[in-house]
């Protein structure tokens, strides 16, 4: 006990007070509640439960919250680095339980602090593509955002009191004021240097983004290559198909010159990544929802485009009716004016309104109409 009283007294600063503490809670809640709508609307669009259809339309949306997600999580560091330290001697209070309510209270903010710290921590490996543990990210981002929201929401009900007579009153000590600044400054200089990965006006600023939208194969961004999909070796085979089948009536089987012989349209969408960066470019190629109509499909089938990559977990994705009966969906065959290369998915990939760049699936190979 008395080792905890002496380094919790050697952590003391006037600038902490429970005025200050309720501001930096104020904004980290803040914070935490558009990274978890952002978060779970990205789980949604790449996992959509059967009953949900997302729309196309905006075409930017998932760009838009993707990168409010990401842009807004490294932000949010510095922001919850302050709080910490804020609270820091409450957390070594003595002693650390002193009844059953102060039980709950209490691991209802170790769960709040440890899944805080889990979710940033993690996010920024997974962007930076450093997997160092034995889990599924995916799952483990999804499930712990719950509990931290669950945990935030019950911790600001029970200091609720507090909060509201420090929040609407002006912090009269100017350090504490300049402290309360520099937070908010840090944290927008975090979001700036970060935002050019999807705001091309920043991009020249855009030191902490982990991807360059200017930088990759015919300019834009490659996540997976030909190469690490294992397929660089039949690219260009010469007996390559694009396949429709399913519940067609009459099933397709088109070479590539076939395709290129089809009417071909040019659309502007971008590509937008989980990891929050995204590219304006224009695509050419095939509307989907033609060559479902020329196969004989519903206009309210649903479909499963597959690659020719032989394993991972988006080697296919499913269309569903609001996207695939959009004038924007394209097969297409060309970025920018150029051919795709082998890492852009030569010698088709999808490119859908308002959808992750994952799910735009590469060197497609069969449409499936159910």
């Amino acid at each position: 006990m008395m080792f905890i009283q002496t380094l919790s007294a050697r952590f003391t600063s006037r600038l902490r007070s429970e005025q200050v503490s309720a501001r930096l809670g104020m904004w980290l809640g803040i914070s935490f509640t558009l990274a978890f709508a952002t978060g779970l609307f990205s789980h949604f669009t790449q996992h959509p439960p059967a009953w949900l259809l997302w729309p196309s339309r905006p075409v930017n949306l998932y760009r838009v919250t993707q990168g409010l997600h990401v842009i807004g999580g490294i932000a949010t560091v510095p922001l919850l680095l302050a709080k910490l330290w804020a609270v820091y001697p409450k957390l070594w209070q003595w002693p650390p339980l002193r009844s059953a309510g102060h039980a709950a209270e209490r691991l209802f903010v170790l769960l709040l602090v440890a899944g805080a710290l889990f979710q940033l921590v993690t996010g920024l490996m997974n962007i930076a593509y450093d997997y160092a543990w034995p889990f599924g990210f995916i799952q483990a981002h999804y499930w712990t955002a719950f509990i931290v929201y669950g945990a935030l929401v019950v911790h600001i009900v029970n200091e609720w009191a507090k909060l509201r007579r420090h929040l609407w009153t002006r912090v009269q000590d100017p350090d504490r004021r300049r402290f309360l600044y520099t937070i908010a400054a840090a944290c927008g200089v975090a979001a700036l240097v970060t935002a050019g990965e999807t705001v091309a006006p920043l991009g020249r600023l855009a030191v902490l983004a982990p991807r360059n939208p200017r930088i990759g194969s015919q300019g834009v961004p490659v996540n997976r290559s030909a190469l690490a999909a294992g397929i660089a070796g039949i690219i260009g085979d010469p007996g390559y198909r694009l396949v429709v089948t399913g519940a067609v009536r009459t099933p397709l089987s088109l070479t590539y010159a076939d395709l290129v012989r089809l009417p071909q349209h040019t659309v502007s969408l971008p590509i937008s990544c989980v990891e929050g960066w995204s590219v304006e470019c224009e695509w050419t190629g095939i509307r989907l929802r033609d060559l479902i109509a020329q196969a004989g499909g519903s206009p309210e089938a649903f479909l499963t485009v597959e690659s020719l990559e032989q394993s991972g977990y988006y080697r296919g994705s499913e269309i569903r009716p609001p996207h695939w009966n959009d004038p924007l969906t394209l097969l297409a065959l060309k970025i920018n004016g150029r051919t795709l290369d082998a890492d852009h998915g030569y010698p088709v990939r999808l490119i859908a309104p308002n959808r992750p760049g994952v799910m735009q699936t590469k060197w497609v190979t069969k449409v499936r109409v159910s």
